[in-house]
Formats: structure tokens, sequence, C-alpha cells
């Protein structure tokens, strides 16, 4: 784990890390490993008697801030894996040795999955689009993520859960406002684009202060706007990125066409254009009732009841929602501490995970897809 946190790469960018991953699963004897695609590593065993086959997942990559935790192997390369995606993949190797070694009890067969680019929610669809669920199909899947912050969720080695939809979904617009440039005793020669993306940002408000129930759960964050050249200059362009997240499937699509509506609608007004580019997004991941029965029994058997919990909210945005809408699947948290702080998160440059936690994580991945298997052959 502290190899993959000091050498954090980006998305799409794993190289080393994917190397380091498939050298370690190599050393495994007899365990197929195979490279899917360029930044992907994926593994299968096979058990000794036959059945089904289940998925379990890990993500790799990192994120583009510098670290601040002063740990001694923080890294150092403007990259740091403040989501903790450093301490998945070091579970689930955990995980695959320990399974490894109890083969002969295994009742089926489990692909071990070590994605890239979860944080631009394209990793998973590539390793899928490569084979990923077939040759043997993959008949259910099962994702962790570290929890961190405020108890009781981040208690270390707590499994929590939500059933129905989990995560929300996330969507990336980019916004491109064409206007005129003009000098700025002149504006009347031209169209003024910051303008324009001024007016479109306070208008995106109005969507969740006047367009959805009190009961929905929306965000649509401006967090870039990017334009002009000079201080006394009008600028004939201007760039907003644009975050929009939803609960449900239809308040996704919703608040999608809104956005466009709006961007289009206002550029119009001041005799502008608007150009909205959908970049990439993922629809709310969904926790399968079945599967969720079962790997919470499962979570309980290992550690206790008073150590799985039910969450009835949750937050952020996940790739593995291109696995759950393929197979039954089942997406879990695993506390991991608040070493820095109750305050301190996901995403905190700052953020210290407990590395506690690690031979738990491994354990619960290993022991869910040992009993699905066992009840599922």
């Amino acid at each position: 784990r502290r190899h993959f946190h000091k050498y954090p790469e980006l998305s799409f960018q794993e190289e080393k890390t994917s190397q380091f991953v498939f050298d370690i699963l190599r050393k495994i004897p007899h365990l197929e490993v195979s490279r899917p695609t360029k930044y992907s590593v994926m593994a299968r065993l096979i058990g000794k008697q036959p059945g089904k086959t289940i998925a379990v997942r890990a993500d790799m990559d990192a994120l583009p801030m510098m670290e601040e935790s002063g740990l001694d192997f923080a890294s150092t390369n403007g990259h740091c894996h403040s989501c903790g995606h450093d301490m998945h993949t070091a579970m689930l190797l955990g995980a695959a040795k320990l399974l490894k070694q109890h083969e002969s009890e295994l009742k089926g067969r489990v692909k071990f999955m070590f994605q890239p680019a979860e944080e631009l929610l394209g990793g998973a669809a590539d390793m899928i689009a490569a084979g990923l669920l077939e040759n043997p199909k993959v008949d259910a899947a099962i994702g962790m993520h570290v929890a961190a912050g405020a108890e009781p969720y981040s208690r270390v080695g707590a499994v929590s859960y939500k059933k129905d939809y989990v995560t929300f979904s996330g969507d990336y617009i980019r916004i491109k406002v064409v206007g005129k440039s003009a000098h700025g005793s002149q504006p009347q020669m031209g169209v003024d684009a910051i303008n324009i993306a001024a007016h479109i940002v306070i208008a995106l408000q109005e969507i969740l202060a006047r367009e959805i129930g009190s009961l929905e759960h929306g965000v649509v964050l401006v967090g870039k706007i990017e334009g002009g050249s000079s201080c006394n200059t009008q600028s004939g362009d201007c760039q907003l990125d644009v975050s929009v997240r939803a609960d449900t499937a239809p308040l996704r699509d919703f608040l999608k066409n809104r956005v466009k509506e709006i961007a289009e609608s206002t550029a119009k007004t001041f005799r502008g254009e608007a150009i909205v580019d959908f970049v990439y997004g993922m629809p709310p991941m969904y926790n399968n009732p079945d599967m969720c029965k079962c790997v919470v029994g499962y979570c309980e058997e290992l550690l206790g009841k008073e150590n799985v919990l039910e969450r009835t909210e949750h937050g952020g945005t996940e790739d593995f929602t291109a696995v759950s809408e393929l197979v039954p699947s089942m997406y879990i948290n695993i506390g991991a501490g608040h070493i820095a702080g109750e305050d301190v998160t996901a995403h905190s440059a700052n953020i210290i995970f407990d590395e506690d936690v690690l031979p738990i994580g491994a354990a619960v991945y290993a022991h869910t897809a040992t009993r699905f298997l066992e009840e599922n052959c």
C-alpha cells in the first residue's frame, strides 16, 4: 500500500501502478493474470469445485492534487491517493493471496478486477468492453470503498451499505460561450462572452431552487470558469465546466436537459451562442436487492452485526455503476478511520487512512466472494 501511495498515477496513466500489481499477481502460483486494457489488470482464480463466477473490484488511480498529509511515504509528484484507491488495490491483492490459499474450498471462479480511471468514470467501461464480464460469464460483482471522516461509518473495519440507489449520478458538462471580442471602450462592437457566462451561472442555480421537489436530491455546480485575455478587452469566448449529480435516473435526465436549455437560451438572449458538450457521465448506482441481502449477511458473519451498518443517505459517483448495470452487484464501504480529524474526508489533501483496515478489507473481499459461491454454486 505504501508503494502505491508514494507513487500515485492519474487516470489512464497508471502504467507503473498496473505493472506493479501485475508483477505481484504473477508471483501467486497458478493464478491466471492478464492485461485486458493498457492500464488494467485482471486475474482469475478457478476453484477446485465447479460453480458460478464472481468479480471483485479495486480501482487504482489517484487525484491531481499535492499531498499535505505529512506521512513519511507521502507522494511528492503533485498527485495523491486522497480517495484511498491505494488502499483498495492493496486489499484486493491481499484477498487474491487469501483465496489462493483456500482454492480447494472454492466452489466456482473469482475474477479480480484492478481498474484504472475511476475518477474519470471510464476505467470500468473500458474493461467491460475488453471482455471483463465474459469467458467465463460473470454472475455477480462486489465493489468496496474506504470511508473516512465522521463516526460511525469511518470506524475502522465497520462495513456500511445502502439499499437501492447508492450513489449519485455524475456528469461533466462543458459549456463554451461564443461571443465577439471588442475593445473595452467600444462594447457595442462586441458580444461579451464573460457577461453571458455570468448570467448562465446565476440562471443554473434556479433549477435547484425552483424546478425540483424538496425531497429530490441534485447538484448543479459550476466548478470552473475561464475566459478573457486582458482587463480592457471584451472577451469573445468563455468556458464553463459544470458538474451535475442526481440521486435517480429521471432527475439526472431532467438536470442535463435543463443545463443545455438554459445555457443556449441565455446565450441567445445576449446575442451570443452556447455550445454544450456532455463530456462524460455515469448513472446513479443501484445495489441489487438479492446481492444486498447476501453480502450484508456474509459481512455480519465475518465482523459481527454491530459492525455492519445501514445508511439512509449516500453521495459521490462511482463508475462501478458500469458493472452493476450488467450483472447483480453490491457496493459497500469500509471504515478507515479519522486520523486527520472527523472533518477530513476523501479528496482532502491532508487525509490519512488507518492502515489497520487493510487486513480486514482483504478478508471482506475474500469472505464475501467465497460465501457467494458457496450459496450459488
